[in-house]
C-alpha cells in the first residue's frame, strides 16, 4: 500500500473517531435535558416551598409585635417610679393636665399650692398598693394640712370590671364630693383592703351587687344611684377621662401628676415626701 493510501485511509479513522465523539456529545446533550429537568423541578418545588413558609413565618412575627404594643398600651406600673430625690420628673407638654374638671374627684383645699393628679384603676394592685400604703400619708400629713389637694381620675384598661367601676364611682361622684371620696376608698378598701385577700384582675367580684352594697356602707341615696348605674349614664365619660389620660402619655397604672410633673408608679411615700417637699419650698 502506498503511502497516499495509508494517509487516506488514516484520515478517514479519524473522520469516523470525531464522528463517533459528535454522537456522544450529542447523546449527552439529549440526556442533559432529561437529568436536569427534575433537578429544575425540584429546585423550584423548594423555592414554591420556602416563599410562602418565609410570608407566614414575617406574618407570625408582625402579629406577635401588634399583640405585644396592644397589651402593653396600658399597664400596672411597677412600684418605682421616676420621681427622684430631688422632686423632678417627665414633664408632659402641650396638655393643660392640670386642669380640674367637674368630674374630678377631688380632696383638700382648693387653693392648696400642690396638686397630686392621679389616673388608677379599680382592679390596678399597684393603685390599690399606693392607696393603702402611700395615699393615707399624703392625706394626713399634706391634704390635711393644706398643703396638697389630690385629685382623681378614672384610666380604666384592665377590662369591663373595670369600667363598671369607673361609672359607678362616677354615680356617686352626682351624690357630691364627700360621697365621691367616700366611695372610691371603698372600693379599693374592699378589693386591696388589710381585711381582703385582694383577689385578681376580672376574677368577678365586681359585679352590681358589690356596687350597691359600696353604695349602702357610704350611705349614698340607693335609688338615685341605681337609677344611674344601671343606665350606663357615664359609660361615655370614662371612656373620654380615659382618652384624655392618653393624650397626656398615660399609658399605665398608677401616673400622678404632681404640679406638671409626670410620675409612674406606686412609688414609696419617701418620694413622694421629697418631691412634694420641694415644689413647697420653690413657692
Amino acid at each position: 500500500m502506498s503511502s497516499q493510501d495509508k494517509l487516506y485511509d488514516m484520515e478517514q479513522e479519524q473522520h469516523h473517531i470525531n464522528e463517533e465523539e459528535v454522537q456522544v456529545f450529542k447523546t449527552e446533550k439529549e440526556i442533559q435535558p432529561e437529568i436536569s429537568a427534575p433537578v429544575e423541578a425540584i429546585e423550584k418545588k423548594k423555592r414554591d416551598y420556602f416563599l410562602p413558609a418565609s410570608i407566614l413565618i414575617a406574618a407570625i412575627l408582625i402579629a406577635a409585635a401588634v399583640i405585644f404594643a396592644t397589651f402593653n398600651k396600658g399597664g400596672s406600673a411597677q412600684p418605682v417610679g421616676n420621681f427622684g430625690a430631688a422632686g423632678t420628673a417627665t414633664t408632659t407638654p402641650a396638655v393643660d393636665i392640670m386642669k380640674i374638671g367637674s368630674r374630678d374627684i377631688v380632696i383638700g383645699q382648693a387653693n392648696a399650692p400642690v396638686t397630686v393628679v392621679e389616673y388608677s384603676d379599680y382592679q390596678c394592685p399597684y393603685c390599690g398598693k399606693f392607696f393603702t400604703e402611700t395615699q393615707p400619708l399624703i392625706v394626713s400629713n399634706y391634704v390635711n394640712t393644706g398643703k396638697v389637694k389630690m385629685v382623681f381620675r378614672n384610666f380604666p384598661f384592665l377590662g369591663a370590671e373595670s369600667n363598671a367601676a369607673a361609672e359607678a364611682a362616677e354615680c356617686a361622684l352626682d351624690q357630691g364630693q364627700t360621697q365621691a371620696a367616700a366611695y372610691h376608698d371603698a372600693l379599693y378598701t374592699a378589693k386591696y383592703g388589710e381585711e381582703t385577700s385582694g383577689g385578681s384582675e376580672n376574677d368577678g367580684s365586681m359585679t352590681r351587687a358589690f356596687f350597691l352594697k359600696m353604695a349602702q356602707q357610704v350611705n349614698l341615696d340607693i335609688p338615685t344611684f341605681t337609677t344611674c348605674l344601671d343606665s350606663n349614664k357615664y359609660e361615655n365619660q370614662v371612656n373620654q377621662e380615659k382618652a384624655d389620660g392618653i393624650a397626656a402619655g398615660v399609658n399605665s397604672t398608677p401616673t400622678f401628676f404632681i404640679n406638671g410633673q409626670e410620675v409612674e408608679g406606686a412609688v414609696p411615700y419617701a418620694q413622694f415626701k421629697t418631691g412634694i417637699d420641694t415644689l413647697l419650698n420653690a413657692q
